[in-house]
């Protein structure tokens, strides 16, 4: 092993730790009796704030270990797990209570470890991708049919 791999393997390790750290008082620092919980659910009851400022933290995190040599595609399941984590927590009460439950940071600290030292999730993101595109698409087309479908019923109202 040469100079320069052994360095990116401690900074990689150094970078993993902050990561870790940093995931669990977002995640699950606190408990009370066997309920483990984090800053996130808490910072989710400051409407608009504490979401935003949880899922920047979530990004940062992810950012940190994507600059470090994380695959494109951990990167991509990484910010798939932060931007459902999100999405549910921004809807008012469900996302209340989401937050106490689903730990993103947590299951994106089990990716990495699954990453770096297990060497799984290796390789490019792209079959997430075109997945995740084709999705949407169908969500939207669903969606607009929807609206057409609903136009439609609504002027057979009027006229």
């Amino acid at each position: 092993m040469n100079k320069t791999s052994t360095y990116n393997l401690e900074r990689i390790d150094k970078d993993f730790q902050w990561v870790k750290r940093l995931s669990v008082l977002m995640d699950s620092r606190f408990h009370i009796g066997n309920f483990r919980f984090g800053l996130d659910p808490i910072l989710n009851f400051i409407p608009f704030g504490g979401q935003i400022a949880t899922f920047i933290i979530s990004l940062v995190l992810v950012s940190v270990m994507y600059r470090n040599g994380a695959s494109s595609k951990v990167a991509v399941k990484m910010l798939l797990n932060v931007t459902w984590d999100a999405i549910i927590g921004s809807i008012p009460l469900l996302g209340n209570v989401f937050d106490f439950f689903n730990k993103a940071n947590e299951k994106n600290i089990n990716l990495l470890k699954e990453h770096y030292y297990d060497n799984k999730h290796q390789g490019s993101a792209k079959n997430i991708m075109i997945t995740l595109g084709l999705v949407l698409f169908i969500i939207i087309v669903l969606f607009i049919y929807a609206m057409y479908a609903l136009t439609v019923w609504l002027f057979g109202l009027i006229f």
